[in-house]
């Protein structure tokens, strides 16, 4: 059977439409208002920025340079990186639709000599009109005196509609209108609390484009989602499927709650289905940076990225590998019981040792640590590996062979 037959995709069966659009890193922005990680050092900051670049993410959230100085002076060191290392990466910066926000976004464009777009949110749900006493007419105000600030100030604007997915169409429909005949750039669909399914995300989107298509415009529309109910990954796909032409997440989906969108697995799943045609070999280190640099470690069980990825101490599963392995066929190797080439994201498979183990586990672990094979060890370490209650350590293993030598 040749090699180009030995996957029968029905994910392509019936495939829907979809096409390439362009990422939004919120790492540095609404990944790091988590409350549970650290905002990394501005020298972290400018490595990960770098490593945004590599991966061709079209723009970086640096940051809300209103909410403090250090926000103020973290923006501004990084807008000034890009420009003078001539990185390709865009960037934008977030603010209330409130001039005391937009000002220092301004200044900061300014001084770096560098375009930032101007993402202004406004809250429009009728949960947060009652929790703040806002009417229709003071949404509309507040948004307009702030549009016409930012465009003033030669910043490209994109209007961001807060908790978006819990808004009622007569309301989006009056602010979005607005926005724009303001000569705003995007519209931001936000799903803040992880309410959205995928059907909520289609009929959004629908009903946005029905907008923009009856005012005549060109402006393009963003989705920015949350993993409150587990959706946001399947929300984000969904979303590309149906028109938005900028999906937004963050490394490893850290955010508020629970987080946002992962913005590596929707790379890992738009690489897969032939939508990301750069090199994501970098990828990996991304992650690890990120974990490194905010303090948020990778789940054992994380997609691609975790320890447990691509490794197994089943005996059949690890036989199957060995032996694709045995055929010097990486390939087969990375697809017998894995659905991500891990080669094409710097990972490889692993074979361990433990309780389900087998023969072949063992050979395996020796030949690859240039043990001899020998009966007497095999059946050690399997007699050992089966009386534990989890994988051998290699210390453990590596004693059980000095103990026999």
């Amino acid at each position: 059977m040749q090699e180009k037959n030995l996957i029968y995709d029905w994910n392509l069966l019936n495939k829907p439409k979809l096409t390439s659009v362009e990422l939004c890193d919120e790492t540095l922005r609404d990944g790091i208002q988590s409350p549970s990680i650290i905002d990394p050092q501005l020298e972290h900051k400018l490595e990960l920025i770098t490593i945004m670049d590599k991966l061709k993410i079209t723009i970086a959230n640096i940051g809300l340079p209103a909410a403090s100085t250090r926000n103020y002076d973290d923006v501004l060191s990084i807008a000034k990186f890009v420009k003078k290392n001539n990185l390709a990466i865009k960037l934008n910066c977030a603010g209330r639709t409130l001039v005391q926000d937009i000002k220092p976004i301004a200044q900061i464009s300014q001084e770096a000599g560098i375009a930032i777009t101007c993402y202004c949110f406004l809250g429009c749900s009728p949960i947060r009109q009652i929790v703040e006493e806002w009417s229709l007419d003071t949404l509309k105000k507040t948004s307009e005196e702030a549009i016409n600030f930012a465009i003033k100030e030669n910043l490209q604007v994109a209007f961001v509609t807060e908790d978006t997915t819990r808004s009622d169409p007569n309301t989006l429909r009056e602010l979005f209108e607005n926005a724009i005949n303001l000569g705003v750039e995007r519209l931001v669909l936000c799903d803040t609390v992880g309410h959205a399914t995928p059907n909520g995300v289609k009929n959004l989107i629908e009903f946005t484009q029905n907008i923009i298509e009856s005012n005549k415009s060109d402006t393009k529309i963003d989705w920015h989602g949350h993993n409150d109910r587990g959706l946001a990954l399947i929300n984000a796909l969904v979303a590309a499927q149906f028109g938005a032409h900028r999906i937004h997440g963050t490394a490893l989906g850290i955010g508020e709650r629970v987080g946002n969108t992962s913005i590596d697995q929707l790379i890992v799943n738009l690489k897969m289905l032939g939508l990301y045609e750069h090199n994501v070999y970098v990828l990996k280190e991304y992650v690890e940076k990120v974990a490194q640099f905010c303090q948020s470690p990778i789940p054992y069980n994380y997609p691609v990225f975790g320890d447990d990825a691509f490794k197994t101490a089943t005996g059949v599963h690890a036989a199957a590998i060995i032996k694709a392995l045995n055929k010097n066929n990486k390939m087969l190797a990375d697809t017998v019981y894995s659905a991500v080439n891990a080669s094409l994201f710097g990972k490889e498979q692993e074979i361990g040792i433990g309780p389900m183990s087998g023969a072949s586990n063992v050979k395996y672990w020796l030949a690859k640590n240039n043990i001899a094979a020998t009966d007497e060890i095999i059946n050690k370490i399997l007699t050992s590996a089966k009386a534990s209650s989890g994988m051998l350590s290699a210390t453990e293993l590596e004693e059980l062979c000095e103990n026999l030598v």
